[in-house]
């Protein structure tokens, strides 16, 4: 990870607001960005996991809750950004190997991060989980990032076409080894062998370690969901078309994504879990139209008086993802003493400062809010000192 700090960062994504807007760059994404992971840290950060609203858990398997839509969101957006980063390196073959070799060198730092915060703080590399969310976002990143390079607009709309009918046939066509017919259970179905086979369950999602939510088979619509964000970015950078025609068109299209989720979800249901490719359009064209409605309002029409509480989680994404997970762990690693003796100190202060004075649920989700401010003012100060940790 590299930290910019102000003598270099103008060559960086961080700006302040009033350079944020040059030609070629969305303020809309760094804010679409910074709502994403503020919800992210929102909902990974309740202070009670058994008292938590519906709207913050995850559907329990088929459907979608507001919280199942975070993550295809970053993964919409990393297609988005890839555009953005990787377009005038894509116009020059020339340096497509030295370009790649940096999509690897990412990519691989990322599966890093994801997997010392799966090792941490005990480092047992015998039942680490070997997929995760930083896993997918790396393959995600490091596959589109590929693709952009050497495909064409048409060509990368057939792969997201022919990647969607393929994985519904693999799960609801292939039989699976052991169990017999094709299925959408949990444990049962193609991805979850697949897992089990190559990862081993001891790799896999602690609580079930017999299928794995970010397993391998379901990072292939996965990378559908980034190929809807290439395709969204490389309209908006169209130069021939008027603003209010791109943002218009991009809420036909999001809205067609959203209803042909809506249908293919009659046979093939939306469900994260699986990332069914109802899922990646549903999901997908909500993105679209979240995007294009930021853009008309950001990159548009100039209101900008809000967003400066995204924006500064938006420009260390990835930092504040990364360290939200991990100061937990630390803060309970510090014991005090509590009426049932020693504790951890993270849930001390919940019990001391929240439990006594709301309801639950209510205290889950002051906690939860309370979480996501203290990151507010360390990422406030970062910004103002134009400290951003890219990776």
């Amino acid at each position: 990870m590299q930290t910019t700090t102000q003598a270099a960062v103008h060559t960086t994504g961080a700006q302040p607001l009033a350079e944020a807007s040059q030609p070629g760059r969305l303020v809309s994404l760094d804010v679409f960005r910074g709502i994403t992971v503020m919800a992210m840290i929102l909902v990974n950060n309740p202070g009670d996991w058994g008292h938590i609203y519906a709207p913050l858990e995850h559907a329990h398997w088929h459907g979608c809750t507001p919280t199942d839509l975070i993550f295809p969101f970053f993964l919409f957006i990393v297609g988005v950004s890839l555009v953005y980063a990787l377009d005038s390196a894509r116009q020059q073959p020339e340096t497509h190997g030295r370009t790649m070799l940096r999509i690897l060198k990412r990519a691989a730092i990322l599966y890093g991060l994801g997997l010392f915060s799966g090792l941490f703080p005990s480092f047992d590399f015998s039942t680490v989980r070997i997929p995760g969310v930083l896993a997918r976002i790396a393959l995600v990143f490091l596959i589109c990032g590929i693709v952009f390079l050497k495909t064409t607009w048409r060509q990368q709309l057939g792969l997201l076409v022919t990647i969607l009918v393929l994985y519904n046939i693999l799960l609801q066509v292939v039989p699976v080894p052991g169990y017999g017919p094709a299925n959408l259970e949990a444990g049962t179905n193609l991805g979850a062998w697949l897992d089990r086979t190559v990862l081993g369950e001891a790799h896999l999602w602690k609580q079930s370690r017999t299928w794995d939510p970010e397993g391998l088979l379901g990072t292939l619509p996965a990378v559908g969901t980034g190929l809807l964000g290439m395709l969204t970015a490389r309209w908006l950078r169209r130069r021939d078309v008027e603003p209010a025609t791109k943002v218009a068109w991009l809420f036909v299209g999001g809205g067609a994504a959203v209803v042909l989720g809506l249908i293919w979800n009659g046979w093939f249901p939306i469900n994260k879990s699986l990332w069914t490719s109802s899922y990646v359009l549903y999901a997908g064209g909500l993105g679209v139209a979240v995007l294009a409605a930021l853009y008309w309002l950001c990159d548009v029409q100039g209101y900008r008086g809000w967003i400066k509480a995204p924006l500064v989680f938006g420009v260390n994404a990835i930092t504040v993802f990364f360290l939200s997970g991990l100061v937990p762990r630390l803060l309970n690693m510090i014991k005090v003493d509590g009426p049932n003796g020693p504790t951890g100190l993270r849930v001390w202060l919940y019990d001391t400062f929240f439990v006594p004075y709301f309801s639950p649920v209510n205290a889950s989700l002051a906690g939860a809010i309370v979480c996501v401010l203290i990151w507010l003012g360390v990422l406030w100060v970062m910004y103002k000192k134009q400290i951003i940790i890219k990776v």
